[in-house]
C-alpha cells in the first residue's frame, strides 16, 4: 500500500511561484508513474501533468505548459510540482496520484489528500 502526502500549498499573489511536494510512504513510489491533478470549487478534477518512473518523460496539460514543471527524486520517494507565473485560475486543491501514466484520474491507484493553492489578484 502506498500513502501519499502533499505539501507546499498556500496563498500567493498572481505572478508568484509555489513548489508542491508529494511524499510517498508505505512502499517506494520509484517504480510508479505519477500524476498531478487539481480541483477548483464546483469543477471536476483536472489533469495537470504526469511523469514516468525515471523522470525522463513528462506531459503537461495545455493550461499549465510552460509555467509548471514536474520532477521527481526517487531517492527521497518524492515528486514535485514547481508552479511559476501563477494565475488566479490556478486556484484549486492539488492532488498527487500514483500508479499510471495517464491524464485520466480513474487510471491511478493511489491518491493523496490534496493541498490548497490559492492565487490572489
Amino acid at each position: 500500500q502506498v500513502q501519499l502526502v502533499e505539501g507546499g500549498g498556500g496563498l500567493v499573489q498572481a505572478g508568484g511561484s509555489l513548489r508542491l511536494s508529494c511524499a510517498g510512504s508505505g512502499r517506494t513510489i520509484s517504480t510508479y508513474g505519477m500524476g498531478w491533478f487539481r480541483q477548483a470549487p464546483g469543477k471536476e478534477r483536472e489533469f495537470v501533468g504526469n511523469i514516468n518512473w525515471s523522470g525522463d518523460s513528462i506531459y503537461y496539460s495545455d493550461s499549465v505548459k510552460g509555467r509548471f514543471t514536474i520532477s521527481r527524486d526517487n531517492a527521497k520517494n518524492t515528486v514535485y510540482l514547481q508552479m511559476n507565473l501563477l494565475k488566479t485560475e490556478d486556484t484549486a486543491v492539488y492532488y498527487c496520484a500514483a500508479g499510471a501514466r495517464s491524464p485520466r484520474a480513474d487510471d491511478y491507484l493511489y491518491w493523496g489528500r490534496g493541498t490548497q493553492v490559492t492565487v490572489s489578484s
